[in-house]
């Protein structure tokens, strides 16, 4: 790939300096961590104040640098590293985290490109706003360190102005008419027992830019924070609201400080008008409080959102933010409900992972927000943040959506490093309170997850563990003790925190999913705050069965339900669903929906529950699973597309009518002749009638304590070949239908012997195949989970690498069947589908005909 041009036409002017030094300076200035809590992109600010999102004009180099000069050189390529010209956010690891046949990058990586910032007159400050950068980030401008951090998803902000006013005094030509500013990043997600979290965690540890960058332009003086705190009185017909403001004035500038206060109802209309005046200082906090007479409350069903318009004047500029907030009060009531507002709200809830087919964690804010949109379309009112800080993105959208949030830091798993690990733990705990302070969804602060999992270190203390659990805790509280806080799974430090959610995976690592009321009460009367987050199955898309318990026999039940070490491999120990189950969305779908069903009848006991995990995520501890490095226990897929589980999840959660014929993704059934089979329809609504091949199998009304499909199931016998199901379904005035067709395979198989491979469908851009697998009579496997590869030769790309079951090279087959996409660059290609013991199958694909070859 050739250099960027806009780096060749400046390389005279911005950098034949560099090149004639025989040393380098390298200044560290102290890094600000401010928190400025609102995205200012598109947002109503004063024209002192601006943002610009840093999204083009990139390049990136994967691998070290001898030094940072060498970012700055531009001849000499057969010495210097070629540059990828990319967008932001990125991510090193957007494909090869699920790479089936090499390990994912860890290591460094290096950005560079062009910033303009303006005037440096009376004093104006400019900062870099890194919303998150993995997993150790040091910052350049020209040759010069301005700034560094460690942690890999807490924001950071770098001043750059004296960077900006050096580089423009050294480096560019007096009266030169381009005074743009390179920007070197250099990232770096290399293995370290000493940082959180560990290596042992059950997700990539991403590298990379992979959240979005932003050049803030301030006044001297300006806002550094703003939090804001709120009360409700008792019946709810008086609010206070406690502003604490803090400014940010590195060059001490002395003076006075004028703030006013613009308080404007969820309508925008403005409600409460105040100014203050006192001197500037850094340490400055001029409280305000603000009585609202009947406010109108943040809730899930309607999050209404207040504005505080706050403005900062001095003789040296003006600042001014909109700082959205929540009025809303909640309570954990001990051994029962959770009361949201003086009113009882059952947790309905998933887990969020920051990863994406192609991108890995540098999901563009358009993703995000459709990601965030189908969580709340689900019906869910609560997300846990699994395991780190995530982008202010995800709090607005869940701010704006109505979803409540549990937030924890990334202490997961290892052990408990030395003391530059427990202060890295406890500053991203600092950062994650005051950055996201201001949200109304936040109820949970937590501390850490599996903190009971050792392997790091020699010696697994937990003693130490405890001590270091206390001092977090009371650091959450000692910054914000209006919210509670939380651990999942390490029960020598259940009492420590508010909160406590124990491992229970009744029916996947241990036990039957029958046990889950049972062990749900037992925990509920252990521990003051019973909060079930991560229950669930892995299922791999596409895949059914007629009989999903078959071979789950040896199973024991009574003997818990928790996983413990090694559950999650797929080989030795105990009998367990997660080893010894099919994997298919049919069984997950019935686990999920004997749960719900259970969860049903919990509401006046029970605080709620979190679903693990919404979204198919890669991770470098599965490689065996039916897809390489995926964990599976998404409701959709790794791209966003919905398994079947996500709509038992909204038939029981949803408002909105819905209804939906379990298997969309179930071509061909198969059984005896008459053989009755059952037909599952998931709906939020009344009632239901489905109809096969025109005929009606009769009514059924929703009951949500009939199991399965919460009595929207039928026994019916398919004809052999195709079939016609169609489900008509009414909620009040609402009338939906559905329809699918199945074919339904009465002859039988034998042994798997062939691969057979075929187009499917081609659009504009992408050419679909599909392998099946046959006996040696060549009859359709439709059991089959024998595991392929698919390769090319020829003027072809695979689209593989996506971690989903049509974008994967190395895939088991679903019911006999698996597709991958491909782009035809040339004239034509070769696709083959191998497995072990199979004899391999070929297709030729060109760009306007297919064929077969024998």
């Amino acid at each position: 790939m050739k250099r960027s041009n806009r780096w060749q036409a400046n390389r005279k002017l911005a950098f034949s300096s560099f090149l004639k030094r025989h040393m380098f300076k390298e200044n560290l200035f102290s890094i600000f961590i401010i928190v400025l809590l609102f995205s200012f992109g598109g947002k109503r600010v004063d024209a002192q104040r601006s943002s610009i999102r840093l999204v083009d004009g990139w390049e990136y180099v994967k691998g070290d640098l001898g030094g940072v000069y060498e970012a700055l050189r531009t001849g000499e390529p057969a010495r210097l590293p070629e540059w990828q010209r990319i967008t932001m956010p990125h991510c090193f690891n957007g494909y090869d985290a699920v790479d089936p046949d090499v390990a994912y990058y860890e290591g460094p990586g290096w950005y560079r490109a062009f910033i303009s910032p303006g005037t440096l007159e009376n004093g104006r400050r400019y900062l870099l706003r890194f919303e998150g950068a993995g997993q150790k980030t040091k910052v350049y401008i020209g040759d010069q360190l301005v700034g560094t951090h460690v942690g890999g998803y807490d924001e950071f902000y770098v001043d750059i102005t004296n960077g900006i006013r050096d580089y423009r005094s050294n480096e560019i030509p007096p009266g030169s008419k381009d005074d743009s500013i390179p920007l070197i990043v250099r990232c770096d997600n290399t293995r370290d027992l000493e940082m959180i979290p560990s290596d042992l965690s059950d997700f990539n540890v991403y590298g990379g830019l992979y959240r979005y960058v932003d050049l803030i332009s301030l006044p001297a003086v300006s806002f550094e924070q703003i939090h804001i705190d709120t009360q409700i009185d008792a019946d709810y017909k008086h609010a206070t609201i406690k502003v604490t403001p803090k400014l940010y004035n590195p060059s001490g500038i002395k003076g006075v400080a004028s703030i006013t206060y613009s308080l404007l109802d969820p309508e925008g209309k403005e409600v409460q008008l105040k100014t203050m005046d006192g001197p500037i200082s850094d340490t400055l906090k001029a409280q305000y409080t603000f009585g609202v007479k009947h406010p109108k409350l943040w809730s899930v069903d309607q999050p209404q959102l207040y504005i505080l318009r706050t403005t900062l004047q001095t003789s040296h500029g003006t600042d001014e933010l909109d700082q959205h907030f929540g009025i809303r009060n909640f309570k954990f009531i001990p051994h029962g409900p959770f009361l949201l507002n003086g009113q009882r709200l059952f947790l309905r809830g998933t887990h969020r992972h920051e990863d994406h087919a192609r991108v890995g964690a540098a999901m563009p804010e358009k993703l995000i927000l459709e990601e965030m949109k189908m969580i709340k379309d689900m019906g869910a009112n609560f997300i846990r943040l699994a395991h780190y800080q995530q982008s202010r993105i995800v709090l607005d959208a869940c701010d704006s959506l109505g979803i409540l949030v549990w937030e924890e830091i990334p202490w997961c798993r290892g052990g408990l490093g030395n003391e530059a690990y427990k202060g890295q733990a406890q500053r991203m705990l600092a950062n994650m309170i005051n950055q996201h302070y201001n949200h109304p969804s936040i109820i949970i602060w937590g501390l850490g997850n599996e903190n009971d999992w050792p392997g790091d270190f020699p010696v697994f203390d937990k003693t130490k563990i405890r001590s270091f659990m206390e001092e977090l805790n009371d650091l959450a509280h000692a910054h914000d003790p209006t919210r509670k806080t939380a651990i999942r799974r390490c029960d020598f430090c259940r009492d420590i925190v508010d909160v406590y959610s124990p491992s229970l995976w009744a029916g996947w690592y241990r036990g039957k999913f029958t046990e889950y009321t049972k062990v749900s009460k037992a925990w509920n009367e252990k521990v003051n705050v019973f909060l079930h987050a991560e229950w669930g199955a892995s299922s791999h898309a596409g895949r059914h069965s007629e009989d999903p318990d078959k071979g789950l026999e040896a199973i024991l039940t009574g003997k818990g339900t928790d996983e413990r070490s090694g559950d999650f491999l797929l080989t030795g120990g105990n009998a367990r669903v997660s080893k010894d189950g099919d994997w298919s969305e049919t069984y997950a779908c019935n686990l999920f929906d004997w749960c719900l069903k259970e969860q049903e009848e919990m509401h006046d006991w029970h605080v709620g529950a979190a679903f693990w995990t919404f979204k198919d995520f890669s991770t470098p501890l599965r490689p065996g699973n039916p897809i390489p490095y995926v964990n599976q226990k998404g409701v959709v897929e790794r791209d966003l597309t919905p398994k079947e589980s996500y709509y038992v999840f909204q038939s029981y959660w949803s408002d909105k009518p819905m209804v939906h014929i379990y298997g969309h993704t179930w071509p061909v059934r198969w059984g005896d002749a008459d053989e009755p089979k059952m037909v599952k329809v998931y709906s939020n609504c009344d009632r239901a009638e489905l109809f096969l091949n025109g005929k009606s199998m009769g009514v059924r009304k929703r009951d949500s304590q009939n199991f399965p499909a919460a009595g929207l199931h039928w026994s019916v016998k398919f004809e052999e070949g195709e079939n016609h199901l169609k489900v008509v379904a009414q909620k009040g005035k609402a009338v939906l239908t559905d329809s699918i067709t199945q074919t339904y395979q009465v002859k039988k198989w034998g042994k798997p012997s062939d691969l057979k491979i075929a187009e499917t469908y081609r659009s504009e851009d992408t050419i679909m195949v599909e392998v099946k697998v046959y006996d040696q009579d060549n009859v359709f496997c439709p059991d089959a989970k024998n595991r392929v590869r698919f390769e090319i030769a020829g003027d072809g790309k695979l689209l593989d690498d996506l971690g989903t079951s049509t974008g994967s090279r190395v895939i088991e087959l679903c019911n006999g069947r698996a597709l991958i996409g491909l782009k035809i660059t040339g004239g034509k290609a070769i696709v083959s589908a191998s497995s072990k013991g199979l004899r391999t199958g070929y297709v030729e694909v060109r760009r306007h005909l297919i064929d077969t070859v024998h």
